[in-house]
């Protein structure tokens, strides 16, 4: 089915099902273990695999002797560059999976020891003797920024009018240079992979949110045909992007076990999550703002340096700002510096989470300067229209092409919006009572203070398939290789197919994660729950089609609901059409160009108080709410969720998340949960989400959009400006540890 033309009505917009609290349906199955996960798939004769990482960040391996190792107890096989064969590279990838001679960075997977246990496997891995030749390596992104490069890929730089002359000729001008560092992805379920093969054909049950991409890069790596590997992924502890690509767990799993001759799994060590795998990479970021006294910002600018290895990727940390605020001089521009530290790239949100956490600090801190609520100045630069576009020729009578305001009248918003997202959310969180004043409210020795900030993320979609299935009984059965990464896509997707065949919800049966399942979009990008829900509708369209035709109905006429089929006054149980057997149908729907002619967009307004003590400097979040309009919400309890999480996340991100770069050595230190510090529910209070009532028939046939990312974007700087009206200790640098606030606290 193509997606070319807005959806008109359609039987989604019954929302019998759809739109509706439902609990997760295969929330039983976690809650009582019965929901297996990667590395709990247990076969007859299995092996353990345990990981060598490389002890060094750039250079080569002089020599490996792994002669101890093997006699070791119960080992099997290590496997090693050396003797696994001729290995590719995927596509999604940019270092080796397994490393040697050549060292690209710490950590790097050099080694596989395959044993009868995990204990012995481990006991083994730790007699393997490596000697490296290590050279000079670049771990800085302050002292390598400066040989940043326009990136080869990622968003390239803009330009609208002439910033430099704009920004110049601004009667208030704001200038600040702001630091988000590496972050982890540190989901609970670690990298985790069972392998097995049955002569040349190889199956493997992984923790991975991209089916079809991970099978894809996996054939590439391991020089088979792709038709010969079958990739399971039913059930994701987390993946955040980390879980996005295909990682050394898998390939090593893969090989391990055509070395051993037997099923081999392999999870990461937690060490390895930070450093074999992806992180968010940290940013510098510069961002100009001009205004005029009255508050209508005239000139815009915004430029992010990161870093990545050779061939990598740049954080795209300034494309929210091409969309999210009115001005007629605009620019940005993104830089990439190489680096010798371990792969960088998406982490939930990329680009937006880091960008908005310098962004709207800008945003307050110019507001402070105009003298404007920051409220009322973000609302006085919102704009109906994509701003980052060639102004068309003034039209004084239409008021989205007003001169000034620099956006192109012929490539309007599908829906924005933002400015209802911040009137409810002030009202509903009491902004009135705010003290625009920093430092003057206390409680005790707590200096108490709240903060704003937008959410924004572009809308994105990725074609997407599912199989449906009429059983004899009437039982509805999806198949798709979507993921369910603990977003809920189980429930959304039966509740869909639940909503388009009449049925109640527990007459679908979900199935999901196998590539022989039809391609769906994948779980990533905030795409996935409106792209997979969508292919469900398209598959569930032909079924339709089917069971009319079967049935004797006139397929423009037909309604289902009870479980019947009725046009006029004829009425038939639904499964009377597969009394002569199962019907099957198999759709993808494909999306067309309506995202270039209408631009899509979710917002948001993040509400933030927070309470920093006045001795110690220790900030303690008491409040938090996201308003958030995002399409249609397929179902609020598990998009709730989502924006929890994301809420939560951002707390991290603002306060205690930072990778720690051994600029010696080149690797992160704080390699695991004790050294990386994520928020417990200490850390976290009462949240509160909104979701503003809203469809957008130009996303998708389901009229609904992404929300788990949007929570997330904005959310450190409205924390960092609560942080700020508490103490009036304006902190640029993440995270806003005690040690930042304590030197510029107020007296006692």
């Amino acid at each position: 089915m193509k997606f070319d033309t807005p959806a008109a009505t359609n039987p989604i917009d019954q929302l019998k099902v759809v739109g509706q609290p439902h609990d997760r349906i295969e929330g039983p199955l976690k809650t009582t273990g019965t929901a297996l996960y990667a590395y709990e798939h247990n076969l007859p004769n299995q092996a353990y695999g345990y990981v060598v990482g490389a002890g060094i960040a750039k250079g080569r391996i002089r020599s490996m002797e792994t002669a101890e190792a093997k006699r070791a107890p119960g080992v099997i096989a290590i496997v090693t560059a050396e003797n696994a064969g001729k290995l590719g590279i995927g596509e999604k990838n940019t270092a080796k999976l397994l490393g040697g001679p050549e060292i690209q960075h710490y950590h790097q997977a050099i080694a596989l020891v395959v044993a009868e246990s995990f204990e012995q496997a481990r006991a083994a891995a730790n007699l393997v003797r490596v000697e490296y030749q290590s050279e000079k390596g670049r771990f800085s992104l302050n002292e390598e920024k400066g040989q940043g490069k326009k990136p080869e890929d990622g968003e390239p730089d803009s330009a609208v009018g002439d910033f430099q002359a704009g920004f110049e000729r601004a009667a208030v001008k704001f200038d600040a240079i702001y630091h988000t560092p590496d972050h982890s992805h540190a989901m609970m379920e670690p990298h985790a992979s069972v392998a097995a093969w049955d002569g040349d054909k190889l199956m493997v049950w992984t923790s991975n949110q991209m089916i079809n991409w991970g099978a894809d890069d996996l054939a590439k790596t391991l020089n088979i045909n792709r038709d010969s590997i079958r990739l399971m992924s039913p059930f994701v502890g987390g993946g955040f992007g980390g879980k996005l690509f295909l990682r050394s767990d898998i390939v090593l799993a893969a090989l391990g076990a055509k070395a051993a001759h037997r099923p081999v799994k392999v999870a990461l060590q937690r060490p390895l999550i930070a450093n074999n795998t992806t992180h968010r990479p940290a940013t510098v970021q510069r961002i100009r703002i001009g205004a005029s006294q009255d508050g209508k910002i005239s000139a815009i600018g915004h430029e992010s340096w990161s870093g990545d290895l050779e061939g990598g990727q740049p954080e795209n940390a300034v494309q929210q700002t091409r969309f999210l605020y009115a001005g007629a001089d605009r620019m940005t521009q993104t830089r990439l510096a190489v680096l010798d530290l371990p792969e960088g790239n998406a982490m939930r949100a990329p680009g937006e989470a880091p960008g908005l956490m310098a962004l709207e600090i800008a945003m307050d801190e110019m507001a402070e300067r105009l003298e404007i609520d920051p409220i009322e100045f973000r609302i006085l630069n919102d704009t109906q229209v994509v701003p980052d576009k060639p102004s068309a020729p003034a039209d004084e009578t239409d008021p989205q092409a007003k001169a000034g305001e620099g956006g192109n009248k012929d490539l309007p918003f599908s829906q924005r919006q933002l400015t209802e997202c911040f009137r409810q959310g002030a009202e509903r969180f009491g902004w009135n009572k705010r003290n625009p004043q920093p430092a003057q409210v206390r409680d005790g020795r707590w200096l108490v203070g709240i903060g704003v900030a937008a959410a924004f993320r572009n809308n994105q979609t990725m074609d997407s398939g599912a199989r449906v299935r009429l059983a004899t009984d009437g039982v509805v059965t999806v198949e798709t290789d979507m993921t369910d990464i603990g977003t809920g896509s189980y429930t959304i997707i039966a509740q869909t197919a639940a909503e388009m065949m009449g049925v109640p919800l527990e007459m679908v049966e979900v199935r999901l994660g196998d590539s022989t399942y039809p391609v769906s979009s994948g779980s990533g990008g905030q795409w996935g729950g409106n792209s997979s829900t969508a292919g469900v509708y398209a598959a569930c369209v032909k079924l339709r089609e089917a069971v009319a035709q079967k049935l004797g109905f006139n397929a423009d006429d037909i309604e289902f609901a009870d479980s019947k089929v009725r046009a006029g006054n004829r009425s038939l149980p639904l499964k009377d059409a597969a009394k002569d057997g199962e019907i099957v149908a198999e759709d993808t729907l494909e999306f067309g160009d309506l995202d270039k002619k209408i631009h899509q967009s979710t917002f948001g307004a993040h509400f933030v108080e927070v309470g920093v003590d006045s001795f110690t400097g220790e900030t303690r979040i008491r409040r938090m709410m996201a308003v958030c309009a995002a399409g249609r919400i397929l179902n609020p309890k598990t998009a709730r969720s989502q924006v929890i999480g994301a809420l939560t996340m951002g707390a991290g991100a603002a306060l205690m998340e930072e990778l720690a770069i051994d600029e010696r050595h080149g690797f992160f230190a704080n390699h695991d949960l004790a050294g990386y510090e994520v928020p417990v529910h200490a850390d976290i209070p009462h949240q509160e989400v909104v979701f503003l009532d809203e469809t957008d028939p130009t996303s998708s046939p389901m009229k609904a959009k992404g929300v788990g990312e949007l929570g997330i974007c904005g959310v450190g700087a409205a924390v960092a400006n609560a942080i700020y009206n508490a103490t009036g200790v304006r902190v640029r640098e993440y995270p806003i540890t005690l040690d930042k606030l304590l030197p510029e606290m107020p007296d006692v």
